[in-house]
């Protein structure tokens, strides 16, 4: 199956590089895979409804119909609540999925999970929040 299409704010994308270039593993190649695959677009034209850096969002893994909310952050902010890495597989999987798609991610035990965007409780972008 391919990866859906993502946007990714150039102020994330400006965020991130200096992360991935002081890193060099799995985690950080597959983020780097995601943003070189993504649309990028002014924090101002990102759409309400597309998962940004500190958005909040709802998601739903398909078999077992279990549905949570999570943050998407940098690695700093992990411990947080509630909160996933974007250097966490599911978490560069996440950054500029829309609402309606869905991903498939490596679960626990070599399972293959299937998760979708139900919603997006809050994204700063879209609520003016560009300092996060």
């Amino acid at each position: 199956m391919l990866p859906p299409p993502i946007t990714v704010s150039s102020l994330d994308v400006s965020r991130l590089e200096p992360l991935l270039e002081k890193l060099a593993d799995d985690a950080s190649a597959d983020l780097e895979e995601e943003l070189l695959r993504a649309t990028v677009v002014a924090p101002a034209a990102v759409p309400a409804n597309v998962v940004t850096m500190n958005s909040r969002v709802r998601c739903r893994e398909q078999s077992s119909g279990r549905e949570w909310a999570v943050t998407l952050v940098y690695p700093r902010d992990i411990g947080r609540p509630d909160c996933v890495s974007v250097l966490a597989p599911v978490g560069a999987a996440l950054l500029g999925l829309s609402v309606g798609q869905s991903i498939d991610w490596p679960g626990p035990n070599g399972r293959t999970l299937r998760l979708s965007i139900l919603e997006i409780e809050y994204q700063p972008e879209a609520a003016g929040d560009f300092d996060l």
